[in-house]
């Protein structure tokens, strides 16, 4: 087989319209965009979300205010009552430990540990924010607490 052997499959290849070359064509005349109007014009026709002239919904929407940080970190929340009902006195509480009790979904994320509720057992907590008010609970219930 030689270069000048190769050619194309049948019907894998279609002639480019050729418009406005006379009426034998096919397309002479008008070079089938109909007769006149917006649409027959070169250039013609709208955009897309043009309206019919009413004011675009695009235009309608409010605008977006404000600011949102990039580089925010996003902590997954447990209160002190979570811990109270999950974990026996004397337990260490870190990310493991919340995983395996339910009671986080990612090893990855970082954890808060905020006051809500009451706290009854002497817990080592180790994670990486603890509020306040979760901290003196810790604390007055006889456990203690490690920030990473």
């Amino acid at each position: 087989m030689q270069l000048h052997d190769l050619f194309p499959a049948p019907g894998s290849r279609k002639d480019r319209k050729r418009v406005g070359r006379g009426h034998g064509s096919g397309y002479g005349g008008r070079s089938g965009r109909g007769n006149k109007g917006q649409l027959s014009r070169s250039g013609g026709g709208k955009g897309p979300g043009f309206e019919g002239g009413q004011n675009p919904l695009h235009m309608r929407l409010p605008k977006l205010r404000g600011f949102k940080n990039r580089f925010r970190t996003e902590y997954v929340i447990v209160n002190v009552s979570r811990l109270d009902e999950r974990f026996s006195s004397g337990d260490t509480v870190d990310i493991d430990a919340l995983f395996a009790a339910g009671l986080i979904k990612s090893r990855t994320a970082p954890i808060k540990v905020l006051g809500d509720g009451e706290l009854t057992k002497s817990l080592t907590v180790r994670v990486d924010k603890v509020s306040a008010p979760a901290k003196a609970k810790i604390e007055a219930a006889g456990g203690t607490v490690e920030t990473q």
